[in-house]
């Protein structure tokens, strides 16, 4: 294993919304052994309601807050020695803060995916507040795209989730 996951054994997970971070990432947790955790359902759970909802009552930035203190208590965790694989909102790599956090705490892998197969899978999902229109989506796709750049490794994401994991597990952090 790299020495940066024995100090702070933490995977995040970034990407944009539909490159499968929550499938990918609860697979590949399984497959270490590691805990799991998805920002967004640990936000879901403190409210008591889902994204969408949020979105439309508190608007983004409120939604943002939340991302970000979420983020910190899941690399404290981390800190104390317990590994997790994170999959972190669409979003979060894109705020320079959370990006910090993350750098700190372990290592970014950007699920890389191409914007047909993202639209694909989350075109039909009425949860997602920033999946409404293909013109918002792609802009989205475009402005956050020099933001995951910015991770330690980048993995093609358009196949299926197993061999997604494969191709993680293949870039010698855990040897």
């Amino acid at each position: 294993m790299i020495l940066k996951l024995k100090r702070t054994p933490g995977i995040f997970l970034v990407g944009f919304m539909g490159s499968g971070k929550t499938t990918v990432g609860r697979l590949l947790a399984g497959r270490l052994g590691w805990n799991f955790v998805d920002i967004d359902d640990t936000i879901e759970a403190a409210q008591g309601m889902p994204i969408g909802e949020i979105f439309a009552t508190r608007g983004e930035a409120a939604f943002r807050q939340m991302e970000a203190e979420a983020l910190r208590e899941v690399a404290a965790t981390i800190a104390r020695g317990k590994p997790a694989v994170v999959a972190s909102g669409g979003g979060a790599f894109a705020q320079a803060a959370n990006a910090e956090v993350i750098g700190r705490h372990g290592v970014s892998i950007w699920l890389d995916v191409p914007i047909e197969v993202a639209w694909q899978r989350v075109s039909r999902e009425s949860h997602r507040p920033l999946a409404r229109s293909y013109a918002e989506f792609s802009r989205l796709f475009e402005a956050r795209r020099e933001a995951y750049g910015r991770a330690d490794y980048r993995v093609p994401a358009g196949g299926e989730p197993s061999e997604v994991v494969d191709a993680i597990l293949s870039l010698g952090l855990f040897e």
